[in-house]
């Protein structure tokens, strides 16, 4: 039990990297929508940035505080607009692909010091509607990141928001995975309802720590379907989120960092955890290991990209940035070593 709680701890950003052990840590991988050379990532101390394919690489920072970032997004229509979530220190926006950096805080006052932005999100199609998943709740911006409120009418139970998720035909309709479960908004984030069957017991919900959601997922073919990484296993449901069941029992490790469905192929997910990575060609069913060429197994971030569904890049605890050309049946290293300093 202590060694799950550290483990979350670490994941989560709330101890330091060396009390984790770890070196090369790659917390965020975000590839650029419509340029397959340009990835942005975040470590334990920098964000970095390649124009090439990972061949050769850029500290990306000017700007920043020493705070570590937690979660990057990249506006959809206009790839330069960059937002990173920081553990303390809110919110920083780059107009200019990652050159220059400024504190965008607006609203977001009370989420710092000890306070994690864990996911950024934007809304399906759009430049200026983005979210904020935050260890003090759900923000929303509708000025692309320059201004935030917050959204947690009738999320009482939790204030720790780890990961949210649009319904794509739908973009009323968001899902919140919390550190007690899952909620769902039918209005644009102005309200809340509980959808925890089959997950959490009312009885346990209070206790903030009963479930642990990493990752929400809507399926882009079929949006009733939604999947949830927890740090006890995965679930799915198939009618909303009205009913849950548990999936993927033959995984060889339940304590799920990433989750990741692609937009290409029917069925097709992956998971990160601490024994690499798996994947499903069926809605989960059942799963093979995909870790040739991994010289670390302990996942803490996936990518899939956009433009080819077989490349994913994997970041691991301690090892660095990996590519898999092949949807996985292989890995090779991609050295961080930056060719050039931005100043």
């Amino acid at each position: 039990m202590i060694q799950l709680k550290f483990f979350f701890l670490c994941l989560l950003g709330w101890v330091s990297v060396l009390g984790c052990g770890q070196s090369e840590t790659v917390v965020e991988v975000a590839l650029h929508p419509t340029k397959s050379n340009i990835i942005y990532l975040a470590t334990n101390d920098y964000i970095y940035k390649t124009r090439d394919g990972g061949t050769h690489w850029e500290n990306m920072s000017e700007g920043m505080t020493h705070s570590r970032v937690i979660a990057l997004a990249i506006d959809p229509l206009f790839p330069a607009n960059i937002l990173a979530g920081t553990k303390g220190d809110a919110v920083y926006k780059s107009y200019d692909g990652g050159q220059r950096w400024v504190s965008r805080r607006t609203g977001l006052h009370e989420v710092t010091i000890s306070s994690v932005v864990h996911e950024l999100v934007f809304a399906p199609g759009s430049s200026s509607h983005v979210f904020a998943a935050t260890s003090l709740g759900v923000f929303e911006s509708n000025d692309g990141g320059e201004s935030w409120g917050k959204r947690m009418e009738g999320m009482k139970e939790v204030l720790m928001v780890i990961s949210l998720a649009f319904d794509p035909q739908q973009p009323q309709t968001l899902y919140a995975g919390t550190s007690g479960g899952v909620y769902k908004s039918v209005d644009g984030a102005q309200t809340w309802g509980k959808v925890n069957t089959g997950l959490v017991a009312s009885d346990v919900l209070k206790s903030s720590r009963s479930l642990g959601v990493t990752r929400i997922k809507v399926d882009p073919f079929n949006p009733d379907r939604v999947y949830i990484a927890t740090l006890v296993g995965l679930y799915q449901t198939r009618n909303g989120g009205e009913s849950w069941h548990r999936i993927g029992e033959s995984l060889p490790d339940h304590m799920l960092s990433e989750l990741l469905l692609d937009p290409q192929n029917v069925g097709v997910l992956y998971v990160g955890h601490r024994e690499g990575v798996s994947r499903s060609d069926d809605g989960g069913e059942t799963w093979e290991s995909r870790n040739l060429g991994l010289t670390n197994i302990n996942i803490r971030t996936l990518a899939l990209s956009a433009i080819d569904s077989q490349k994913l890049y994997a970041g691991t605890n301690g090892k660095g940035l990996f590519l898999s050309v092949d949807s996985g049946l292989s890995w090779s290293p991609v050295p961080l070593a930056p060719s050039e300093t931005v100043s």
